[in-house]
């Protein structure tokens, strides 16, 4: 084979950045990154090495060709004129795993049949015999993946996923994948806290998956080594002798790794018989002897003397579904941080988690974050320094009658709390019955309290806003105080569930800077759907509330339409869409951050990320370029900043200077009978009169407006805009 084989190697979600750098020390040349996976090009040798040792990836697909799938005949053609008697003997046997869909091909067994059918034909033409299809036991697998009009054929040199090692053929009550743990090993700096001596538990360590993946890399075994076969190995391109290499290195390497001072690794679990499963996986593993599992519960849980003075706690905890269990659950992370507190100062703790809300309780700041996916579960990888310098003092669960002592100016208070209760009478009846969650209660009602109050199911979210200059800091302080003790026995809600931030007039990108870096996120239901707040870290939480009509209605209208979010921020306004039914969507933001979390407010409801597709684009410019022809949309929704001038932008956004020259570009990727829905929230806004001129414009602000903010009804105001007949 050729010394610039182009290879797709395919990793988890979120897991890419990390394969492309261990792919790079295989020797393999990066190309591009792809949502799930790295094209790289390199030898034979490189794409033997990532089987055998990458840790993360799980197939590398030799690539051969890239056919025009636009048409059945040349899908046949260009499958037929790859030389498959160099891959295949012509009686073997094959299989083909086909990938995607168009309007072509619409189910992955039509797909995959076209392919089978050119296959056989270029083969059966070399002689008497044809070959056969075996989805069992394959000489080759060949992988048809479609994209964007084109299928990418490879030969799959893993054979079954890389993820699957060999040891582990039971498993525990949740287990994560082998890949996945490598990846939380290299996120926590596992392969640094080992080199320098450190040592290794899992508290909660159900099958021993870390355990295993913490050994092996410590060790230097590749991960391959224990699989009985690859892909490659009835594959005619196949060449033994440099195989053999390859394996004779791994074992060499395996013994040596396991000469001189080796790290401990202990992992405890309250189930007994989930432990005896984890002996059997370190059995399978080779590792007995070097591992030590028992039963025992997180709050028993101790060191003795031999351990080292630094090392890596990583642990996955289990999630909760359920409100009830993520409560029982809170009392688990509390006392999981008290032990490591206790007994592992010096540490570093790794927490993989899928409600990140619950990293509090550990009582440590957490100083980075990783995003990324257990299955289709959204999780985040949090990560701690185990000292008293990095300790959170718990916050006081303090009572009503707590809290009042505290205020200054008892009838002023009194005020704000017989306010919030008529306010409470009225909205929160109004949001019950129309089974609205997250609703603002109170927007700066009364002079006194400057304050927009949002209940956000079981939390309430408090914006301050910054006092007029006539009010000096010690009152409003004062004023905030009396707020913060009347809130939580109103809403009857716990002083910790109580956020509160001060919020002021931003400009550029400031609305989108951290407030603080607690990581912890929750799940709110609107419409049926689910979305991602987060009500600490930012100076928004994720969901701009007053937008809740304009949502509604593009989910009753986005039925069988192609729809475009612009200035799409977490994404809400898709997830409706797609809710209702959209064939197909495409979301576009500036910042890495919200496209991420609009990635994950998608996945959170289901949505196919082939069909509904969020990238991260400058939209200023991306609507300046011309727009190709898959560009059409239906449905469109813009709501740009009022200003930005982030550095990722050329020059400076105005949304009053430059909304004429946004709706315009908008338009011409608007079909002719589709609709732009153009809002913003910019309080002295004016629409640029000639644009009547040129399209059917209907000002639909008080529509868009729902009980709970028509009280500030400038909040924002919202366009219809059409093509003239």
């Amino acid at each position: 084979m050729a010394e610039h084989n182009e290879y797709f190697v395919t990793c988890p979600r979120g897991m890419d950045g990390l394969l492309q750098d261990e792919l790079v020390s295989f020797g393999l040349k990066p190309l591009k990154t792809a949502p799930a996976g790295v094209w790289v090009q390199g030898g034979l040798a490189e794409g033997y090495r990532a089987c055998l040792w990458s840790r993360l990836a799980n197939r590398v697909l030799l690539h051969l060709a890239t056919v025009d799938a636009r048409s059945n005949e040349a899908l046949y053609q260009g499958v037929y004129d790859i030389p498959w008697e160099d891959h295949l003997k012509i009686d073997g046997k094959f299989r083909v795993m086909f990938a995607g869909t168009n309007e072509l091909i619409r189910n992955t067994q039509y797909g995959a049949q076209k392919v089978k059918d050119a296959v056989v034909d270029r083969l059966r033409g070399k002689g008497t015999v044809r070959p056969s299809v075996d989805s069992k036991d394959p000489d080759i697998t060949v992988s048809a993946r479609l994209h964007r009009g084109h299928v990418e054929l490879a030969i799959d040199l893993s054979g079954n996923s890389l993820h699957m090692r060999g040891y582990r053929t039971e498993k525990g009550i949740a287990p994560i994948r082998e890949n996945l743990a490598a990846a939380l090993l290299l996120r926590a700096g596992w392969p640094e806290i080992a080199g320098n001596g450190g040592d290794f538990i899992d508290p909660m360590c159900g099958s021993g998956t870390l355990l295993i993946e913490a050994a092996l890399m410590a060790m230097d075994q590749a991960p391959g080594r224990l699989r009985q076969a690859f892909g490659f190995e009835r594959w005619l391109g196949h060449q033994p002798e440099l195989w053999l290499e390859l394996r004779q290195e791994a074992e060499r390497r395996a013994w040596e790794g396991k000469q001189g001072r080796l790290p401990r690794f202990l992992g405890y679990d309250q189930d007994s018989r989930v432990i005896a499963t984890a002996w059997r996986n370190i059995a399978r593993a080779g590792l007995e002897g070097l591992i030590h599992v028992e039963a025992r519960a997180i709050e028993d849980f101790h060191r003795d003397g031999q351990w080292a003075d630094r090392g890596l706690v990583l642990v996955n905890p289990p999630y909760g579904e359920r409100l009830s269990e993520r409560k029982a659950l809170s009392g688990l992370y509390q006392q999981l941080g008290e032990s490591v507190r206790t007994h592992l100062p010096g540490w570093r703790l790794g927490l993989f988690t899928g409600v990140p809300e619950l990293g509090h309780a550990i009582g440590l700041r957490s100083h980075r974050q990783y995003r990324l996916f257990n299955g289709k579960l959204p999780a985040q990888l949090l990560l701690f320094t185990i000292s008293d310098d990095n300790a959170v003092r718990p916050r006081e669960l303090s009572t009503p009658g707590e809290l009042r002592s505290r205020i200054s100016n008892p009838e002023r208070a009194q005020m704000l709390e017989n306010r919030l209760k008529k306010n409470l009478k009225t909205l929160g009846q109004w949001a019950r019955k129309q089974d609205i969650q997250c609703y603002r209660l109170y927007d700066a009602d009364m002079p006194e309290f400057a304050l927009a109050i949002d209940v956000y199911g079981d939390h309430v979210h408090v914006q301050e806003y910054a006092a007029p200059k006539s009010v000096d800091e010690k009152s409003a302080q004062e004023r905030l105080l009396e707020a913060m003790a009347v809130i939580p026995g109103v809403l009857d809600v716990p002083a910790d569930r109580v956020i509160c931030k001060q919020r002021q007039r931003q400009s550029g990108t400031r609305q989108y800077e951290k407030q603080d870096a607690t990581g912890e996120f929750m799940a709110v239901e609107e419409l049926g759907s689910r979305l991602k707040v987060n009500l600490r870290d930012y100076l928004d939480t994720g969901l701009f509330l007053d937008h809740r009509p304009v949502r509604r209605w593009i989910r009753d209208h986005a039925r069988n339409k192609r729809f475009l979010n612009l200035f799409c921020y977490t994404g809400a306004a898709t997830v409706q869409a797609v809710s209702g039914g959209a064939s197909r969507s495409l979301s576009l933001d500036m910042s890495n951050t919200y496209v991420d979390w609009a990635r994950d407010n998608l996945d959170l409801n289901g949505a196919d990320p082939k069909k509904h597709v969020v990238e991260q684009a400058d939209c200023v410019k991306w609507l300046a370029e011309k727009p190709t022809p898959d560009q059409r949309f239906d449905l469109i929704f813009m709501d740009p900043p009022t200003f930005s001038n982030s550095a990722r932008m050329r020059g400076v956004l105005d949304v009053q200077r430059d909304h004429g020259t946004l709706i315009r570009q908008a338009m011409t990727r608007l079909t002719g009978d589709g609709l732009l829905i153009f809002s913003n929230n910019f309080r002295r806004f004016k629409l640029d009169e000639d644009l009547n001129e040129l399209y059917e414009i209907q000002d639909v602000t008080p529509s868009t407006l729902d009980r709970d903010f028509q009280r500030n009804s400038r909040i924002h105001q919202c366009w219809h805009i059409q093509h003239k007949a």
